[in-house]
């Protein structure tokens, strides 16, 4: 029976290798995938998916204005969906994505971020949140060795980032996923020492 699946983790949690490796799972079975990425996530090339680790794939590529309802049609049919950086389909996307889980009978697995850098939900996590039939969390721990949760934005003195827009792309160099005990402890020290 197909689902709606949303596999969130913090930054650096794997989430874009382990949607590759699912890819690769399903085709050795003989099925076919249809990776799809949001327009947005341009930082490896718009239609690349690459995880930390090295693995990458070409994705096709979907627009807010965009419906994927009909861009799957226009893609062909295929066995499963695997989405990933899913936090930046609109919510009207989430909705069609269920859609095809319900009229098509196909697996969407939806990798991706459940809350931004001030830990709000991003609107396509938070509409995956309330129509997922399955959701894991991809663990990570923080430097602590606590399990992180926050992915903290940082500057290039590694200050803590608290202002700015919701969606800024970055990696290693502009995110570090933290627990959130470290979080308010390193925006606290920044504030006495008037860093934030």
């Amino acid at each position: 029976m197909a689902k709606l699946y949303f596999k969130y983790g913090a930054m650096g949690s794997s989430k874009s290798a382990q949607a590759l490796i699912t890819k690769f799972n399903y085709e050795e079975l003989g099925m076919t995938v249809w990776l799809i990425k949001p327009s947005i996530d341009t930082r490896d090339g718009a239609d690349i998916i690459r995880s930390r680790i090295g693995l990458s794939c070409s994705a096709q590529i979907i627009t807010p204005e965009q419906s994927i309802v009909e861009a799957y049609h226009a893609a062909g049919k295929h066995t499963v969906i695997i989405a990933d950086e899913a936090q930046f389909f609109t919510p009207a996307q989430i909705d069609e994505l269920r859609t095809l889980v319900d009229e098509e009978d196909l697996p969407v697995l939806c990798f991706g971020l459940r809350t931004d850098f001030l830990t709000h939900f991003f609107p396509g996590a938070q509409r995956l949140m309330e129509l997922a039939d399955s959701i894991t969390e991809i663990k990570t721990v923080c430097a602590c060795g606590r399990k992180a949760t926050v992915n903290a934005r940082i500057d290039g003195n590694g200050n803590v980032v608290t202002e700015g827009s919701q969606v800024m792309l970055g990696g290693n160099d502009s995110y570090i996923a933290m627990c959130h005990q470290c979080w308010k402890r390193k925006i606290r020290e920044q504030n006495a020492h008037g860093k934030a």
